[in-house]
């Protein structure tokens, strides 16, 4: 009787996503509800966990793999850091003057995954670490939240395709981990990003369908972590307490720059249905919060990338674009600091953001030279297709002798 149960709450509680266990053989439907239960004691484990001022560190696509001896480093301007290592379970009890310091950050680092930075919101959440992608055009996407709603759903579109949790795989894309009772991490992968699509990242209020004036997703403290090759190259926050069971993350766009939507919307729409069709406005740029400051981080970027430090370089560069996410120039100083570092992908990243964001009278120098940087990237990586492209490119914005000798060098070699 406590297998039936225990499957009736569990279908009570995803009528749509759990129906067609509804038609299982006996005793397939008896081993669903025995993973169930199991599953259910790993959340009541992981609920135990946050009660007791802990957090939780799993790989981001593999279903419940705890993530055991991660370095947790807790840091705070002015304070001394602590660093830490998970236990067996993958939990590590976070110090008491780091809980909920919105100055605080918390670090994770483990052979083989990405490092995770993030604010420390740390009580009652669990965090994910990302294996490295190898891909060049590869992009992951992951999704944390709180206890509450139960069941946050991670969806992309692109083209006529759509990846969520009742169509879990396409060609190059999978939705590696789908979770339904709290915390996360959902997770999706795109292996290859497909020439001229835009991709369309959003969050849908599984628990809140049919309440979408719900402000729960608002004050899930949901986050979402943006990978490419081996770095997190951006965070996003949802926006607090507002009405709503859409959030619209971000996009990329058919020429790959990633574009931030960050809105929370609503609908009754079914999940197959939210945020279809093909009409989407492009949202305003990120408000600039200091320019200046932002020119100075440029500035202290490019000095150390003349001394070689090109590790410092990055740092200082992502600083002036927290700073001033319009600063194009600093996302160009970036892409080339990520080539000279060896961070191909996110050379990649970096150079199309540049691109999308030059304007004013030395636009056409920033797009040419960022177009530059893409092509030399396909290059190494032997896509002369790519880098023939992106060669021509360069040269259409700024006729240097330098992208006229590469399009000649390259044009040979493209099979």
């Amino acid at each position: 009787m406590f297998i039936v149960r225990q499957l009736n709450s569990q279908i009570m509680t995803r009528p749509t996503k759990l129906k067609s266990y509804l038609y299982m053989p006996a005793i397939a439907l008896l081993c669903w509800a025995h993973n169930g239960m199991a599953q259910e004691r790993n959340q009541q484990s992981q609920q135990a966990a946050m009660n007791s001022n802990q957090i939780l560190v799993l790989s981001a696509v593999i279903k419940d793999k705890v993530i055991a001896d991660a370095e947790v480093i807790f840091q705070r301007t002015g304070k001394q850091s602590i660093a830490l290592r998970t236990n067996e379970r993958g939990l590590v009890t976070v110090p008491s003057q780091f809980l909920d310091d919105p100055e605080s950050l918390i670090i994770i680092k483990k052979e083989g995954y990405s490092n995770l930075v993030s604010k420390c919101k740390c009580s009652g959440l669990t965090y994910a670490l990302s294996p490295k992608l190898k891909n060049l055009d590869a992009v992951r996407v992951v999704l944390n939240w709180g206890y509450r709603p139960r069941d946050l759903d991670l969806h992309v579109r692109y083209g006529s395709d759509h990846v969520y949790y009742s169509n879990m795989k396409e060609t190059n894309v999978n939705l590696d981990v789908d979770d339904t009772d709290s915390y996360g991490p959902e997770t999706i992968t795109v292996e290859q990003k497909r020439l001229g699509d835009r991709y369309r990242f959003f969050i849908h209020d599984y628990s809140n369908r049919e309440n979408p004036s719900s402000r729960s997703m608002s004050n899930s403290s949901a986050q979402v972590y943006v990978y490419i090759g081996s770095s997190l190259i951006k965070t996003f926050e949802i926006p607090v307490d507002i009405q709503g069971n859409v959030w619209h993350v971000f996009d990329i766009s058919p020429e790959g720059e990633l574009i931030p939507y960050n809105t929370v919307t609503r609908t009754t729409d079914e999940s197959r249905d939210v945020l279809n069709g093909t009409s989407y406005a492009v949202s305003e740029r990120v408000r600039i919060q200091d320019p200046e400051r932002a020119l100075e981080f440029n500035s202290q970027g490019e000095a150390a990338y003349r001394a070689g430090n090109y590790n410092e370089a990055i740092s200082l560069y992502r600083k002036a674009i927290e700073h001033d996410n319009n600063l194009g120039q600093a996302y160009s100083n970036l892409g080339l600091a990520y080539y000279k570092n060896g961070n191909k992908a996110e050379a990649l990243w970096a150079n199309r953001k540049a691109i999308g964001l030059a304007s004013g009278s030395n636009a056409h120098v920033i797009k040419a030279s960022s177009y530059f940087n893409i092509a030399k990237v396909y290059e190494d990586a032997g896509q002369y297709g790519e880098a023939f492209r992106h060669y021509k490119l360069a040269k259409e914005h700024n006729n240097l002798p330098a992208y006229q000798n590469a399009i000649k060098r390259v044009k040979p070699k493209i099979r």
